[in-house]
């Protein structure tokens, strides 16, 4: 069963989440030949502020990208 978990900053909505996912799903089955029923895809949404880049001495790099 593939398992596929998406980190990123918050800010998606639902529709983004289910298409990525129904897009991720489609890729499992297409490459892979798992079957879809058996694709799980689960979001983690983060502020950008849960996440250092680079030195925390820097403060550029706090929740870059």
């Amino acid at each position: 069963m593939p398992f596929v978990h998406v980190h990123w900053f918050e800010g998606r909505t639902d529709e983004q989440k289910a298409e990525i996912a129904k897009r991720i799903e489609a890729a499992l089955v297409e490459v892979a030949g798992a079957a879809p029923e058996h694709c799980w895809v689960k979001f983690s949404d983060s502020a950008k502020t849960d996440f250092i880049i680079g030195s925390p001495e820097n403060p550029s790099g706090r929740g870059s990208t």
